[in-house]
């Protein structure tokens, strides 16, 4: 008796080997992968970060059939491609006489919607599936809060905790406390010696090639012999075993930290890999807790702690404030922040050294860790007043990792409060202080970290106290910034205006800083 054939969709972050759907082949399902100009283009995306996803799109496509599956894998520059994303599912079910499909959930807003009119469009029976992936269900952070004022992560955080038993004695936290962050903000000043990071070297040429024919071009910097990412669940479990072999033992005491001696330092770059699927989140934070178990006279709690934290916590609950809060939240703009974002945003072409060298590092690798992306990048746009949507879309298209689901909380949201304080308690930026204490970008710049006005002051310091100022109305009232503004009542008032003055002409000038 012939199986009606059903049709399996699976989008170009679902690349999760271990899912259900591929633990039994069958001749009756069609598995569907599609790369999409649309996505391709929504965002000025990294050329490495449109290599990435395609690499590892016809690396999965590639196991799929080796296991023994039907794949459809239409790529970008096929000359029979038949489209959007509805023409292409039009068109293998007419091939495959399928009478039913299904698609797994998606992790964006606007790709549910796009499927769900697609499932009544088609008029055929769908099942939407689980990406069998995250820890928690869309809706958690939003139930967890219900009823609430308040969502802070911490709760959410000791919440999953107790729930997986992840670092857990009993009932209580291993250790004895939650959070061990006070110990994780060292700066680097030369030892230990910084690691060579771990990369791969994929010839990409005939990526490049693909999407040359299809007319598609990024922008930033690519080596088309040597691509350093990941492309395989295997490279990806290669680059976690790395992480926990070498670099965990430092990674807690120098995860803030930042230097032009080096791109990667001790961080584990598995977020491409995590938010492609190609690895599981319950899988990577085991591999640290069990390594901690083992070695904990090498790896100290506060390290594996801080590395747990940032998968079971931060990229959990940031998932479900995203569902909790679309669509509303791709508009909020709190602050009122219009500004055009600058240029060398895109060439790096700046005189202020840490920002040079964060987006420069961007720039060749589509990769900047949290602190440079949240307070170097980021802290700047917010100090400046660049528009949230600007930097939504840079952000967006600048690294390998980003997806929107995890791009545009930390976006708008954490880095530049146009969400008014859904997720972070208060606005992140730091003048020429802060960048001091935790870089050395300050020895090697052009302007003079100790000043807050004049022409070679550094931009960040007549920006930081313009910013409260022009903010004071949102911003007094904010019990974790009351501080600033003690300090600026005390300020002398020819003081204020000068670095008013020098804030000004910056502002003018965002191009020539």
């Amino acid at each position: 008796m012939r199986h009606m054939a059903e049709i399996r969709f699976i989008l170009g972050d679902q690349l999760h080997y271990g899912h259900s759907w591929y633990q039994e082949v069958r001749p009756d399902v069609h598995y569907v992968i599609a790369e999409l100009r649309d996505e391709l283009s929504y965002a000025p995306h990294h050329i490495q970060k449109m290599v990435g996803f395609l690499g590892a799109m016809w690396n999965f496509a590639a196991w799929l059939r080796k296991q023994g599956h039907q794949v459809h894998h239409f790529r970008i520059d096929d000359p029979a491609h038949p489209g959007d994303l509805e023409a292409v599912l039009r068109h293998v079910m007419q091939h495959t006489q399928a009478t039913c499909w299904a698609y797994q959930e998606p992790d964006e807003y606007r790709l549910d919607q796009q499927l769900a009119q697609i499932a009544k469009n088609l008029q055929h029976p769908v099942r939407i599936c689980s990406t069998e992936h995250f820890l928690t269900e869309r809706g958690a952070v939003a139930e967890l809060f219900k009823g609430k004022k308040t969502r802070v992560m911490e709760t959410f955080y000791r919440d999953m905790r107790r729930k997986t038993g992840v670092l857990m004695d009993g009932k209580e936290p291993l250790g004895g406390q939650w959070n061990f962050d006070a110990e994780n903000r060292k700066k680097w000043n030369g030892s230990p010696p910084l690691p060579t990071p771990k990369v791969f070297a994929h010839p990409v040429e005939d990526i490049l090639e693909a999407l040359e024919r299809a007319g598609l071009r990024g922008w930033g910097e690519i080596n088309p012999s040597a691509f350093i990412w990941p492309l395989t669940r295997k490279e990806s479990l290669v680059l976690l075993q790395d992480f926990v072999t070498r670099l965990l033992p430092y990674f807690g005491a120098y995860q803030d930290a930042m230097t032009g001696q080096g791109w990667s330092l001790w961080h584990a770059r598995l977020s491409f890999s995590l938010n492609t699927k190609m690895l599981h989140p319950m899988e990577v934070i085991q591999a640290v807790e069990q390594a901690y178990r083992a070695r904990p006279g090498d790896i100290p709690l506060s390290a594996a702690e801080g590395f747990i934290r940032q998968i079971l916590g931060w990229r959990e609950y940031v998932r479900g404030i995203y569902w909790a809060e679309m669509p509303h939240y791709a508009q909020m703009n709190f602050l009122e922040h219009h500004r055009p974002l600058p240029s060398w945003y895109w060439t790096g072409e700046t005189q202020m050294q840490c920002l040079k060298e964060a987006i420069g590092q961007t720039r060749k690798h589509a990769y900047a860790h949290h602190i440079q992306r949240l307070m170097v990048t980021g802290a700047f746009g917010l100090m400046a007043g660049v528009s949230p949507d600007e930097m939504d879309a840079w952000y967006l298209g600048a690294y390998m990792d980003a997806i929107e689901w995890v791009e545009m909380p930390n976006t708008r949201g954490m880095s530049q409060f146009a969400d008014g304080g859904i997720m972070g308690t208060k606005p992140y930026l730091g003048s020429a202080n802060y960048m001091h204490k935790m870089s050395d970008a300050c020895s090697r710049c052009v302007y003079d970290k100790d000043q807050r006005h004049g022409d070679k002051a550094c931009p960040l310091n007549a920006l930081y106290w313009d910013f409260h100022l022009r903010q004071r109305d949102k911003l007094e009232r904010n019990p974790r910034i009351g501080m600033v503004y003690r300090t600026l009542d005390k300020m002398d008032p020819e003081e204020l205006e000068r670095i008013r003055a020098t804030a000004g002409r910056h502002l003018e000038g965002l191009e020539e800083l």
